[in-house]
């Protein structure tokens, strides 16, 4: 039985641990989202730098982030820029994602433009090393498709989601010339996480399953409760760019989507879904060429034929899932 004197206890090494490993991993900058991630990141830098936070949406899309980040820099006093790209800076950001990346999964690029521009804008800055909020709904089960299972599948799935944890923030960064800072995967955060008993993980509040609830009850009267209790937002929803799909929709017509189709089925055997992965796919045939296995045993992807690696079920190159 969990009592309480149990919770606060680990609260309490929560919190120390979560001190020490900003202390460890303490830079200039945050690329800050207002969510619970990087507030609670923000909240221990703050007290021992003058912190730069940097929010970055799409020009004339909805971005809750704004909201939450302004709240939260207001509460600490941060430097907060917020930075809203327009299409041209949109173009070039998902030119340089998928050519680093080497991608055309629209999830991917999505996500990975607005970190692209935002540690761009950091760098603009003169920010030379950067914190983000990576790792922890891994470490800590932020994700919703984990909510409802039973605890022997949690475990499992949490220990393949630890097995494949990749961020494009840590390429990204290198490309531009700039330093990023995972204080999430500081050594004993991370052993303390992994071995941390998934019912302190995920529990029901107000009628509601809820990722990551140790960390909500270790900041309980630190951070708002707007933010200590706000749902996982993908970065894509949060900044905005989960509108792109629309905005392709809306440029390209059916007829020319159905020949291009056809043409990169045909030519290439490479299965196009949908108009926005058309931009993406184009992009990449133009700056890497068309994909290909670099190795003929072993799994291909059956939408692009690229390799997969055995133990992931989805393709990092077009986006295929499930596998």
């Amino acid at each position: 039985m969990t009592t309480n004197r149990t919770i606060n206890q680990l609260c309490l090494r929560l919190r120390i641990l979560l001190k020490e490993a900003v202390k460890r991993n303490l830079t200039q900058g945050i690329l800050f989202s207002g969510g619970l991630d990087t507030s609670i990141l923000a909240v221990a830098a703050s007290k021992l730098v003058k912190l730069k936070a940097f929010t970055i949406a799409l020009q004339g899309a909805p971005a809750p982030d704004i909201k939450y980040a302004i709240l939260m820099a207001n509460n600490l006093k941060l430097e907060h820029i917020i930075h809203f790209f327009d299409r041209s800076e949109l173009s070039d950001a998902i030119r340089r994602v998928i050519e680093l990346r080497g991608s055309f999964d629209p999830m991917e690029v999505r996500n990975s433009v607005t970190i692209h521009i935002g540690l761009k804008r950091a760098r603009e800055e003169g920010v030379k090393t950067i914190m983000t909020g990576d790792g922890c709904d891994e470490l800590f089960a932020g994700y919703s498709f984990l909510f409802d299972l039973e605890r022997e599948p949690l475990k499992l799935a949490l220990r393949k989601l630890w097995s494949g944890m990749s961020f494009s923030s840590v390429p990204l960064a290198k490309a531009l010339g700039v330093e990023v800072k995972l204080p999430y995967f500081d050594p004993d955060l991370m052993s303390f996480a992994k071995k941390l008993d998934s019912r302190y993980k995920i529990r029901e509040v107000g009628g509601r399953r809820r990722g990551k609830w140790i960390l909500r009850k270790a900041f309980v009267g630190i951070l708002p409760e707007e933010v200590l209790w706000r749902a996982k937002m993908p970065i894509e929803e949060g900044s905005g760019t989960s509108t792109l799909p629309d905005l392709f929709d809306k440029e390209i017509s059916n007829v020319e989507f159905e020949e291009k189709r056809s043409k990169y089925l045909e030519k290439d055997r490479v299965t196009i879904r949908d108009k926005e992965q058309l931009v993406y796919y184009e992009v990449y045939r133009s700056a890497i060429g068309v994909p290909h296995p670099t190795y003929l045993k072993g799994k291909l992807c059956p939408q692009c034929n690229s390799n997969l690696t055995e133990k992931f079920t989805y393709c990092r190159t077009c986006g295929a899932y499930p596998i």
